[in-house]
């Protein structure tokens, strides 16, 4: 039976395209990393199930599934392993939706190994350098679990992903006080365009809806600046 030990470099493959998963396996080992591709979506589970990876990417489009769903059912369980979604499909819907399904980061085909490995080594480092300590924040009726991802409002409770998490902790932790727009899309997006912009007015609007039970929350727009979370 496989075994896989904890590495910080076990990086989980999700990829069809043999050829191409190959090359990528192949540039990534002698890069230092410990690649272990999968055809499938069972085969993904299977890995998983023997071992959590440090990272993982993911095509979109596969034989058994879509990625998408994939990533939004391990993040019900898995909040913290970061994704990379690897694929064609490059609209701006596609990747919009990446981000709300879980995903970390999005890189359209055709790529390079040099900025796929680049994305790789900085969601790891800041994996490894910013790892927070259990804290529990209680606003109104809900009270969140940071890093869990729990949101619980009397019997029920919301597994957040981790990128919903980490807005919502942000958030919290700046609470009465004005977070910028243009903080929150670098920190969490690395740039500031348009198609950034429209991922984070999603998010938003997700926590709102999972806020929504008690008026005395608020996450306000401020026109021209960012946001303030009122409780």
């Amino acid at each position: 039976m496989e075994t896989m030990t904890n590495n910080e470099n076990y990086i989980l493959f999700l990829e069809d395209e043999l050829n191409l998963a190959e090359i990528v396996r192949e540039n990534l080992t002698a890069r230092g990393f410990s690649i272990s591709h999968v055809a499938t979506i069972q085969e993904a589970n299977d890995k998983i199930a023997f071992g959590k990876p440090a990272l993982i990417i993911a095509d979109v489009m596969l034989p058994d599934g879509d990625g998408f769903d994939f990533i939004k059912r391990l993040r019900r369980t898995d909040s913290q392993t970061p994704v990379i979604f690897l694929t064609a499909r490059s609209q701006p819907k596609d990747v919009v939706k990446g981000f709300e399904t879980g995903g970390n980061d999005y890189l359209k085909k055709p790529f390079s190994i040099a900025e796929l490995e680049v994305r790789i080594k900085a969601l790891l480092q800041r994996i490894s350098s910013s790892v927070p300590s259990p804290i529990e924040f209680n606003f109104g009726k809900y009270q969140f679990k940071y890093p869990l991802g729990t949101l619980i409002h009397g019997a029920y409770e919301i597994q957040l992903t981790s990128r919903e998490a980490d807005l919502l902790h942000l958030l919290a932790r700046n609470r009465n006080s004005f977070v910028s727009r243009e903080e929150i899309l670098i920190n969490f997006w690395g740039e500031s365009d348009y198609f950034s912009g429209r991922s984070l007015d999603v998010f938003i609007s997700k926590l709102r809806k999972y806020l929504k039970n008690d008026p005395s929350i608020a996450i306000n727009n401020v026109r021209g600046f960012g946001y303030k979370f009122v409780y």
